[in-house]
């Protein structure tokens, strides 16, 4: 640790507050997230889906695609976030993992897709046809079923 700082411009010090920084910043947009499923009430989800075996390249990108990949692709990625393939959806964006292997209840992405908290609906007014609660059912039957 000496010798890396020693090695760059970097002091002992600034590395180790930044070290402690990190994991606080990540903590807060846990809570962030947390805080904004918590404030929204669930039970107003569209169901999952009944559908067995969703993955994400046969019923789920075809959704994303029509209605999410103009501002979360490959050419643009508003907040960080692309929904263009099933690696980059798992991954998330500036806020953290949107989704939740095996419970959509908790994922954020869902929430948005539903737009039952009008601070973070997806897509945004204008921006893109929103989902239908069919295509919510079916994005949370993807997630439920472990987001393949």
């Amino acid at each position: 640790m000496i010798l890396t700082a020693m090695a760059s411009s970097e002091s002992v010090e600034t590395r180790l507050l930044r070290m402690k920084t990190i994991p606080f910043v990540s903590l807060i947009t846990l809570a962030t997230a947390g805080l904004a499923l918590a404030a929204v009430d669930l039970s107003k989800l569209p169901p999952p889906a009944t559908a067995k075996g969703v993955t994400f390249d046969k019923d789920i990108k075809p959704i994303f695609e029509k209605s999410c990949v103009k501002c979360h692709g490959a050419e643009k990625q508003k907040g960080k976030l692309r929904l263009d393939s099933l690696e980059a959806t798992l991954k998330g964006g500036e806020n953290g993992e949107g989704i939740v292997k095996g419970d959509s209840l908790k994922s954020s992405l869902v929430v948005s897709i539903s737009r039952l908290d009008e601070d973070t609906a997806m897509p945004p007014d204008g921006k893109g046809e929103p989902l239908t609660p069919e295509q919510v059912g079916l994005v949370r039957a993807w997630i439920d079923q472990g987001a393949k």
